[in-house]
């Protein structure tokens, strides 16, 4: 999937788009994304926050900006207007010349015990699949992920949620109702459905957090073909 770096799609090269673009095209299609925002500075990151409603997550957002997490360019729950000024002004002083134009992007903090992952790619045999998955830190020691080909019906889409072994954490968990199965298929079939673009090559949605039984996804990545039109 996306990894931030120009690539290439046989000998048609490739760019990821910024997490706010990539927000834009997912929420379009259909995904449920957490509510956000994007500012140019300090003073514009607290307004909205303010106005989202604290506490909030900031990021430094760019196209050339990925791996946000591993550059520590991710600040989470900031539970004032003092404390968002802050993170964002961090943020803009820790950017690069190599991360060209940046903005902040400001989004709802949100908390649940179960996290997925979700997206769409294109397999060299297979052709565009979507893929669903365990996320968090259970992610690499459960390895428990499922495909299905694209584009997606309904019953595609169920389907896929019937592949993953570890059923239970789509099931009532922790005292949290079970998984709203109607709201996960209509994500899942929105990530099919971006397989029609030719010109999007990937989509990364990681993670997915279960909030209240709905799936949200509360980071985005989507990589095209760099002649694509649009954002």
């Amino acid at each position: 999937m996306a990894d931030g770096r120009d690539d290439q799609v046989g000998d048609r090269p490739t760019r990821t788009l910024s997490e706010a673009a990539s927000r834009r095209l997912v929420a379009d299609a259909g995904v449920a994304v957490s509510e956000w925002a994007t500012a140019s500075d300090p003073d514009d990151a607290s307004e909205v926050a303010v106005a989202m409603g604290l506490p909030v997550v900031v990021k430094l957002c760019g196209e050339a900006i990925a791996h946000k997490t591993e550059r520590g360019l991710v600040r989470l729950s900031l539970g004032s207007a003092g404390d968002v000024q802050a993170a964002a002004t961090e943020l803009l002083n820790a950017a690069t010349a190599d991360d060209g134009p940046v903005e902040l992007l400001v989004s709802t903090m949100l908390r649940g015990n179960r996290e997925l992952i979700a997206g769409m790619v294109r397999d060299p045999q297979f052709g565009p699949c979507v893929m669903l998955g365990v996320g968090g830190v259970l992610a690499e020691a459960v390895a428990d992920v499922a495909f299905r080909l694209a584009p997606l019906g309904d019953l595609d889409a169920r389907e896929l949620m019937d592949d993953l072994g570890t059923q239970a954490i789509l099931g009532a968990f922790r005292g949290e109702p079970a998984v709203d199965r109607d709201a996960l298929a209509a994500t899942l079939c929105a990530l099919g459905a971006l397989a029609s673009d030719p010109g999007i090559v990937s989509v990364d949605l990681n993670p997915l957090i279960v909030v209240d039984g709905v799936a949200v996804a509360v980071d985005a990545l989507v990589e095209v073909l760099d002649d694509r039109g649009g954002a």
